[in-house]
């Protein structure tokens, strides 16, 4: 019998690697999709000892890249195998402000215009029964987005990383929401995952006070085990695969207010995204 797909962004990270070793156990063929083909090497070759699971594969990924997605969707099209499970994981906070090749900010390429065109491009190949989900942040809560500043500088103003992080949880939260509607009748299951604050790379400053943070607040936030917990049930299990379009903390839905479910901007940042990606569909 052949083996379920998944895919898995960002899969040789903190919450990466948990989310693929759940996957990988419950006997699934994994593409992990990973910038640095080789630091994930090592981890895949960890994960298939750990599994018993010797179907993983590394396909390079670089979401600051638009051409870089296109590339990597192109060839899993080619392939055509139907995929079971999208998992857009990878994230990053970048230190200071850097624009892409494609004109974008790089943290708004990697957290939201590249998982974006990924899942615009493989949405052929998924079908009734398979799941999306977005790993977001509570920070979307205060997000803002103001166009087109929040494409091409992140925020309107001077950079400032955690703002602008936040925007992009924003963007992906309502991409969600968006999404699931315009997939319901295939069958397709999109959902967020909030994993909370997670001792992972990402919430490194690169300032002075980092070995400050390291001993004082790290031992008191979440694992990343117990942040990746929430995506894999929203992958994994049964009852999961029953709602749609939803923000999840804790392994449980959250319900969200109007402001968000029926957001003003909502079909606003959609269109305009889909200007941003066109050329790559």
């Amino acid at each position: 019998m052949n083996q379920k797909l998944a895919i898995i962004t960002g899969a040789d990270g903190g919450m990466g690697m948990e989310i693929t070793r759940a996957v990988a156990s419950a006997g699934y063929k994994v593409i992990m999709a990973c910038r640095d083909p080789q630091v994930a090497e090592i981890k895949r070759q960890s994960l298939i000892q750990e599994t018993g699971n010797t179907a993983l594969e590394i396909v390079p990924i670089n979401l600051a890249s638009l051409s870089s997605v296109a590339s990597f969707a192109d060839e899993l099209l080619r392939r055509g195998e139907t995929i079971t499970l999208l998992m857009n994981n990878a994230g990053t906070m970048e230190t200071r402000r850097c624009i892409t090749e494609d004109g974008l900010e790089r943290t708004v390429s990697v957290n939201y215009v590249g998982p974006y065109l990924l899942t615009r491009k493989l949405l052929p190949l998924l079908g009734e029964g398979s799941r999306i989900v977005n790993m977001v942040s509570c920070t979307y809560a205060i997000g803002k987005l103001d166009f087109p500043d929040f494409f091409l500088y992140g925020k309107k103003g001077a950079f400032w990383r955690i703002p602008i992080y936040s925007n992009t949880k924003l963007a992906l939260t309502l991409f969600t929401i968006a999404l699931a509607e315009k997939v319901k009748e295939k069958g397709i299951v999109v959902n967020a995952a909030d994993p909370g604050i997670v001792s992972t790379k990402i919430i490194t400053m690169h300032m002075w006070f980092d070995p400050l943070t390291d001993l004082f607040f790290r031992p008191f936030i979440r694992t990343p085990r117990q942040g990746a917990a929430t995506a894999i049930n929203l992958l994994l299990n049964e009852e999961a695969g029953q709602y749609t379009g939803t923000l999840n903390v804790s392994c449980h839905p959250k319900p969200l207010s109007e402001k968000y479910i029926h957001h003003v901007q909502m079909k606003n940042l959609w269109d305009k995204t889909e200007e941003i990606v066109e050329k790559w569909l």
